[in-house]
């Protein structure tokens, strides 16, 4: 599914997948590798493909569930590590796991993000982004490039919630969007579509922001694994561009 490259295929077909592999969680509740599969086709497709915003909460909500359901079924320990308080989720990281159990940590931050981005106007939800943070920078301690360096992508997109002025921390995300598109030598687009519209966009930086978006458009989107995300950037990118001149005004 990642090296399609027709996100209109996978928007109409998908919907099936998620029906089996509900149905495999449904006959085989304790299996670890099904609760993930499930999990990020749940949450990928409520980010990209969900019709508005209530089927976006439900998707995310469902996503949510396998994941956490999955590290349970991983660790219980680590399940109430991430359930317990944030102060002391670090270290609790950092004493009990290591680089072998990074997929599954990584699985439920993704998670977690996009429950978060589907709650956006809760602000129970955006108190949680410590979490998940914490989670984030866990997992690229041990493998900056992890996913294709989308842990980095999401660090980014983490640090360039808020301006300075609230907290924000934009300077720190800019680092971390270009560590992801030097780490991919450029390939995943995702991480230029992303630095211009949370970045560029905080900062009013129009050259930046114009120049990213047009470098995703010309870029070959058949790359290994990133077919399908490259061209849904292209797709975001497209959009993006055409809306800058009224957006920077």
């Amino acid at each position: 599914m990642m090296n399609q490259d027709d996100p209109a295929i996978v928007e109409a077909g998908a919907p099936a997948y998620l029906l089996l592999l509900d149905a495999l969680i449904l006959t085989y509740p304790d299996n670890e590798d099904f609760l993930l599969a499930g999990s990020r086709l749940y949450g990928a497709y409520a980010g990209v493909f969900a019709r508005d915003k209530e089927q976006a909460r439900r998707m995310a909500d469902k996503a949510m569930t396998y994941s956490r359901r999955a590290l349970c079924e991983y660790d219980s320990d680590a399940c109430a590590l991430v359930d317990g308080p944030q102060d002391q989720l670090l270290a609790g990281l950092q004493l009990n796991y290591d680089e072998d159990d990074i997929a599954v940590f990584y699985a439920k931050a993704a998670a977690w993000a996009g429950w978060i981005q589907a709650n956006s106007d809760n602000w129970h939800a955006i108190a949680q982004l410590g979490k998940v943070k914490t989670l984030m920078q866990w997992v690229a301690s041990h493998d900056p490039a992890f996913d294709n360096a989308t842990v980095q992508v999401y660090l980014g997109v983490l640090e360039s919630q808020l301006p300075p002025s609230l907290g924000g921390k934009p300077d720190l995300a800019r680092e971390y969007f270009e560590r992801a598109i030097v780490m991919t030598e450029g390939r995943n687009l995702m991480a230029h579509v992303l630095f211009a519209k949370q970045y560029a966009r905080l900062m009013f930086e129009q050259e930046l922001h114009d120049r990213l978006l047009k470098e995703a458009l010309a870029a070959d989107p058949h790359q290994e694994g990133l077919t399908l995300i490259n061209r849904l950037a292209q797709r975001q990118a497209a959009e993006l561009l055409a809306e800058s001149s009224d957006y920077f005004e």
